[in-house]
């Protein structure tokens, strides 16, 4: 670039600097630790060499190529195709910037990464969990994962596995993030969250999409902490997905009254007018958590 060019546009750092604080209106964030870790991490190293293939919506789903190989067009709230023929993009920055506000890591807490592509958000977790944290990466593809292996070698704290997310387990995890479209929360999942813990996935029908869901592991009771963040729109997390919840999943949404979800039921019931979700072994409820996690054990019903 050409210094003209820096003169309009600010160095990388400003411009890095600058895109956090949009994602900060965008997201909206709260926390400074999330806008610094966007402002921190250098999205271009997770995303191969330019120029780069964005996602474009008004294109119908299409992408456009970026002009040349100037890092500075990866700082927008974009979509970058990581393999445009399976259709993986390293994520919307605005719709991760919220949702791991909402999840609240904090340092020195162990993470689980589960569909981590080339890492970008591996290393945010990564910086969110700072120096006294741990976070283990899990790739299936393994040129993916060997990418996210190398843009994450300045992050002792991360480790990439190359596995199969739905069967990995990496031990007591204070946090587990999956960033493919499951259709109901993995037992293992559950059952690796330390008390405290907080789990994030997209909750996804093929047909209409879903919502970020974000399960908090309580210390004892059935009913756990759970809200549907936003809507959300991913690839499919192949070991997290079963046909008939796909379908009921999106009878679901189209019913509407997502925002009264409160609730995780782990407990054998029959369904009932609080059940918004009822699936094998689960069930996303208007019933608030447990009297234990502080809340009442009241049940909302749509007006």
């Amino acid at each position: 670039m050409t210094r003209a060019a820096q003169d309009r546009f600010g160095s990388l750092a400003q411009v890095r600097a600058w895109y956090a604080e949009e994602l900060r209106f965008a997201g909206p964030v709260e926390s400074e630790a999330v806008v610094r870790a966007f402002a921190s991490v250098p999205r271009e190293r997770f995303l191969g060499p330019g120029p780069w293939r964005i996602h474009d919506d008004a294109r119908r789903g299409g992408y456009r190529t970026t002009p040349d190989a100037d890092p500075r067009h990866v700082y927008h709230n974009v979509l970058v195709a990581l393999d445009e023929t399976r259709r993986i993009n390293n994520g919307s920055p605005s719709l991760w910037a919220f949702a791991l506000d909402q999840l609240g890591v904090a340092a020195g807490e162990a993470v689980l990464h589960v569909g981590c592509g080339t890492g970008y958000y591996s290393a945010i977790l990564a910086e969110l969990a700072g120096a006294g944290g741990h976070v283990v990466a899990v790739e299936q593809h393994p040129d993916l994962a060997a990418r996210a292996r190398a843009a994450l070698a300045d992050w002792p704290q991360a480790a990439v596995v190359e596995a199969d997310g739905a069967a990995f387990s990496a031990g007591p995890r204070d946090v587990i993030v999956a960033s493919a479209g499951a259709t109901h929360p993995l037992p293992g999942w559950l059952e690796s969250l330390r008390p405290g813990g907080r789990l994030l996935f997209p909750l996804t029908s093929q047909r209409l999409g879903g919502f970020m869901l974000k399960v908090t592991r309580s210390r004892a009771g059935q009913r756990l902490p759970a809200d549907l963040l936003c809507r959300a729109w991913f690839i499919p997390f192949t070991g997290a997905r079963d046909a008939a919840l796909d379908e009921r999943l999106a009878m679901a949404i189209d019913g509407g009254h997502s925002d009264l979800v409160r609730s995780l039921r782990l407990d054998r019931h029959v369904p009932d007018g609080s059940c918004w979700l009822h699936g094998g072994g689960f069930c996303l409820s208007w019933r608030d958590p447990d009297p234990a996690d502080g809340a009442p054990a009241d049940a909302r019903r749509p007006p």
